[in-house]
């Protein structure tokens, strides 16, 4: 099972899951803790070979699908007796959460997608080609520090920059090649999550500078208007929850608020 942490809140029956991005952990979400247990029950995930979980080695040597890490997601709110929860996600969680819906939507009460993936433009499509093919040649870091340089370009995505780098460093060579060989399905995935709206509350936070994944997920929200709506932060970049986290817990509080 996932390694997980949990922070009570007594006066709440509600639930809200956090999970993280490949190369992060669930040390990510320090800046969302502290409010959101002031509301709800909050449980913190590491994924595969992430964090905590890495020490697990039983798991790593299941084959790697979206489908299959979902399935480690729910193992763990099985095992907590959580018949519903609210989905806090960010970067490649944010699929992780649309496959829960998609496969148990009975589970999911809302979601919250930060820098949200749902389309490769092109030049992420050439990023993971040249990952493709020196995924086994250069040190995992080397191409882990090059992607993380061209999402996160800017002087003020940099906090949010050298904190999922020295996550990553926490990884092993072996365990970032079966993460990106997971690219090899993305696309058709996401063509689907864009095609079909799912009929679960969600909110897209967004940096304006997130260029690579922005505007896709506004042309979505545009087509899903049943269920979804879109909060652009300024001066932001893809990790929103750590570059505005102020912003970003308001936001999302008074989005579940509403819900409730």
């Amino acid at each position: 099972m996932l390694s997980f942490s949990i922070y009570k809140n007594e006066l709440s029956q509600d639930w809200i899951t956090f999970v993280h991005g490949a190369g992060g952990s669930s040390s990510i979400w320090f800046k969302q803790i502290r409010e959101f247990q002031k509301h709800y029950n909050v449980l913190l995930l590491d994924l595969r070979g992430h964090g905590e979980s890495k020490s697990k080695i039983k798991m790593t040597s299941s084959k790697y699908t979206f489908k299959a890490i979902t399935e480690d997601i729910l193992e763990v709110i099985d095992y907590l007796k959580i018949q519903s929860s609210h989905f806090v996600g960010i970067s490649l969680g944010t699929i992780l959460i649309r496959q829960l819906a998609e496969d148990h939507p009975t589970r999911v009460k809302s979601m919250i997608l930060g820098g949200a993936i749902l389309k490769m433009n092109f030049r992420s499509q050439i990023l993971m080609k040249v990952g493709n093919v020196f995924k086994y040649v250069l040190p995992y870091l080397v191409l882990y520090k090059l992607f993380a340089f061209i999402i996160m370009p800017k002087q003020n995505h940099k906090q949010s920059r050298l904190f999922f780098i020295n996550e990553a460093k926490k990884l092993y060579q072996k365990e970032f090649i079966k993460w990106f060989k997971l690219t090899a399905e993305i696309n058709p995935l996401l063509k689907y999550f864009r095609q079909i709206e799912i009929l679960i509350p969600t909110l897209y936070i967004m940096g304006s500078e997130d260029y690579m994944f922005l505007p896709s997920i506004r042309a979505v929200v545009k087509n899903h208007f049943s269920s979804s709506q879109l909060s652009v932060l300024d001066n932001c970049g893809h990790v929103v929850n750590i570059e505005q986290a102020q912003k970003f817990n308001e936001i999302s509080l008074k989005f579940l608020k509403r819900i409730k």
